[in-house]
């Protein structure tokens, strides 16, 4: 290959919640896993040996039966312990790569143009050094353009017996037999309705849309469709994202473990959202100027009330201070809340987000002090250092009765020195 060619990496966990849930129970290493949604409500995840007999996105309480009888082991999901493992990997591949750009809790883009070492030894490597330190089994995915990674690894999990889990898709030949051997709904930037629009065009495999007219078809559809058609045939159009620009809008929300109808546990569950949103909000640099507090009852259950109504609240300046956007939170709450609903959940959204700097300020102008910036600075390095909610507003609670239904939860094996493994 010439120098200038560009060449990227897919790393990818394999059934990325259940291979967390399986590190610390070994024993369970031949056992099919699945994990559920908040409140246990739906499989969102599942191991490899649990496919065959569930489906994504069943509800639990009409497959409890399915898994029993198969033997299958359900997990609530444990979200700390899956965030910690995902760092823990990234950190891992960050320290082997030039460049890399997470691209979700599970996988990762890395950009390797110009690496003189044998790539697909590296992505070896890589599987056996992630596997070794995390216990997490990963595949690896290489090819000239990030779509060609992005389908090198979807081969190297489905053929992984052939390729020990990892495919290079440099090579021409290589490239073509993927190409005809995969379906074209596999293709990153496709998915199952454009898969529709395509298979009457002919369009039924990966190769036949490397084949296909890219002018044409972005006509037709779109830009996106009319760049991955040209990264499929090897020209490069996607570059790696060093940093996800900021988000415009940050929500927090989440399902009541059970109807509340007291004004009391709600405001709780309000002033804890608020607290998680602020420190995503600090997380990326930015400030709030408005929120929007919303509650509503269940809306399925036709033997319940429904009500439905939330609230835009401005704040007094752009601010990113918890115990602002607290107080304002639980204001609004009260003009909005109603008595006689069972309410399910809650949402807090902060809007109008800016970034330090990018508002216009005046003499006249009221500021954040500079004690609030130099207190969020603290709270978040405390919670940093010795964990999430360690130090919180006294209006967020320690252990709620609110919170959702995980009763099928691991321990939190990295998160909690009281839920530690213990050896003996």
């Amino acid at each position: 290959m010439a120098e200038h060619d560009s060449t990227f990496a897919l790393i990818d966990c394999n059934s990325f919640y259940a291979s967390c849930e399986r590190v610390f129970r070994p024993d369970l290493a031949r056992t099919p896993i699945v994990v559920l949604s908040n409140n246990d409500g739906c499989i969102i995840a599942r191991s490899a040996d649990a496919k065959p007999y569930v489906k994504m996105g069943q509800p639990y309480f009409q497959v409890r039966d399915i898994l029993r009888r198969h033997g299958i082991k359900a997990f609530s999901s444990n979200y700390a312990l899956y965030g910690e493992m995902s760092e823990r990997v990234m950190t891992i591949i960050e320290a082997m790569v030039p460049r890399l750009e997470v691209y979700s809790i599970d996988e990762a883009f890395a950009e390797l143009t110009g690496v003189s070492q044998n790539l697909e030894q590296l992505g070896r490597q890589m599987r056996t050094r992630i596997g070794q330190w995390t216990g997490i089994p990963v595949g690896v995915g290489i090819g000239p353009t990030k779509t060609l990674a992005k389908l090198a690894n979807h081969a190297a999990k489905t053929w992984q017996r052939q390729t020990g889990g990892v495919v290079d898709l440099r090579t021409p030949a290589v490239r073509d037999w993927v190409l005809k051997h995969c379906d074209v709904g596999e293709v990153w930037g496709v998915g199952r309705r454009m898969k529709a629009h395509l298979e009457p065009l002919g369009i039924r495999s990966a190769w036949d849309l490397a084949q296909a007219d890219a002018r044409a078809l972005g006509r037709t559809f779109s830009v996106v469709i009319e760049k991955t058609v040209r990264e499929l045939a090897g020209t490069s159009c996607l570059e790696l994202e060093d940093v996800d620009p900021p988000r415009q809008e940050i929500c927090c929300s989440r399902m009541f473990g059970d109807r509340l109808s007291d004004l009391q546990p709600i405001r709780e569950a309000v002033a804890s959202y608020t607290f998680r949103a602020a420190e995503k909000l600090r997380g990326q640099g930015s400030l709030c100027k408005k929120m929007r507090i919303a509650i509503r009852t269940g809306l399925f259950n036709p033997e319940e009330a429904k009500y439905v109504n939330g609230v835009v609240v401005e704040l007094p300046y752009p601010t990113d201070d918890t115990r602002l956007m607290t107080r304002y939170a639980c204001e609004a709450l009260e003009r909005v809340y109603r008595p006689g609903f069972r309410y399910s959940k809650a949402e807090v959204m902060l809007l109008e987000l800016c970034q330090r700097g990018e508002y216009t300020q005046d003499l006249f102008t009221v500021s954040q002090p500079a004690a609030s910036d130099r207190l969020m600075s603290l709270v978040d390095e405390i919670n940093a250092r010795w964990g999430r909610g360690t130090m919180r507003t006294a209006a967020v609670p320690l252990d709620p009765d609110w919170g959702m239904r995980r009763v099928l939860m691991s321990q939190s094996y990295t998160t909690r020195l009281d839920q530690l493994m213990k050896v003996r």
